[in-house]
C-alpha cells in the first residue's frame, strides 16, 4: 500500500468501532446531548488534516535508511506540545511539569540513539519528516483537547464526540484522495482486511484513550506519559523475544520512568 492508503486503513476500519462506542455513550449519559458549533468544525478539520499528514510523513520515515535521526526528532513533540500550548492555547506547564517533560524527552532520544546507533548527520531528510511528523501530531493534540473542552459536556462523552468528529471526517478526506490518485488501492486493502480490521480496532482504542485524556489533562502531561508505551514495548520485547536492553537503552528507560513519576507529582 501507499502511505496514503495505509493511512486511510486505521480510519475506514475504525469509525464503525468509534461510531458503537460512542452511542453506547450516548446511552448511558442523560445529559444533553453536545453541540458542535462552528469553532469546533474549524478546529476538528485542521486536526484532522494535521493527523493525516503526522501519519504519512511517519509512514515515508519508516521508508528511509535514516530512521534513527528521525526517530530522534520525533521525541521532540512533547516538548514542541508543552510550548505551543503554553503560548498559543493558554496551556501553561508548572517549572516541575516542565522539568518532568525535558526529562521524560532526554530518556526517549537516549533510548532511540541507543537502540539504532548514534546518527552521524543530524540534518537530513529524515530529519525533516521526524520533525515534521512531531510538530503536526502536536499541534493536533492541542486542537483535539481545544475542541473537546468546548463542547461543555461530561469529558468522556465529549472526547468520543470529538473522536466520531474527527474519524469520520478523516475517512472522507483519505477516502476522496485515494480514489483520485489510485482507485485500484481500494482492491489491495480489501484484500488485506483482517490485517486492516485490526489496525482500523486498535487504533481506535488508542485513540478513544488519547482523547478522553487530552479532555481531561493538559496535552503536554498526556503526551509525556504516553510514552510509557517505550517500557511496554521493551518488557513485551524481553518476555517474548529474549532481547534485553543494553546500558544506554536501561539509563534512557531509567530517565524516562523518573520523569513520568515527577509528571504525576505535577499533576
Amino acid at each position: 500500500m501507499s502511505p496514503l492508503a495505509a493511512t486511510l486503513v486505521r480510519y475506514l476500519f475504525g469509525l464503525p468501532f468509534a461510531l458503537v462506542y460512542l452511542a453506547i455513550l450516548w446511552s448511558l449519559n442523560d445529559a444533553v446531548a453536545p453541540a458542535p458549533d462552528a469553532t469546533f468544525a474549524l478546529k476538528i478539520l485542521v486536526a484532522g488534516i494535521l493527523q493525516i499528514v503526522a501519519t504519512i510523513l511517519m509512514t515515508r520515515l519508516f521508508m528511509t535508511r535514516n530512521f534513527a535521526v528521525g526517530s530522534v526528532f520525533i521525541r521532540c513533540e512533547i516538548l514542541m506540545t508543552a510550548v505551543i500550548g503554553a503560548i498559543f492555547f493558554a496551556d501553561p506547564v508548572p517549572p516541575l511539569g516542565c522539568l518532568a517533560i525535558v526529562m521524560s524527552a532526554c530518556g526517549l532520544v537516549i533510548v532511540s540513539i541507543a537502540k539504532t546507533g548514534t546518527p552521524g548527520n543530524l540534518w537530513n531528510n529524515a530529519a525533516a519528516l521526524g520533525l515534521g511528523a512531531g510538530l503536526a501530531f502536536s499541534l493536533t493534540s492541542l486542537l483535539i483537547r481545544s475542541a473537546s473542552l468546548s463542547l461543555g459536556v461530561e469529558p468522556m462523552l465529549a472526547a468520543a464526540t470529538t473522536l466520531v468528529s474527527m474519524v469520520g471526517l478523516q475517512t472522507v478526506i483519505c477516502v476522496g484522495r485515494v480514489w483520485l490518485r489510485d482507485a485500484g488501492e481500494f482492491v489491495t486493502i480489501l484484500r488485506r482486511w483482517r490485517l486492516s480490521l485490526f489496525v482500523g480496532v486498535t487504533s481506535i482504542v488508542g485513540s478513544a484513550a488519547w482523547f478522553t485524556a487530552f479532555t481531561l489533562e493538559r496535552a503536554a502531561y498526556v503526551k509525556t506519559l504516553g510514552q510509557i508505551e517505550l517500557l511496554i514495548t521493551v518488557l513485551i520485547s524481553i518476555l517474548f523475544f529474549k532481547e534485553l536492553p543494553n546500558r544506554k537503552e536501561f539509563a534512557g528507560m531509567t530517565i524516562l520512568v523518573v520523569g513520568a513519576l515527577l509528571l504525576l507529582l505535577a499533576s
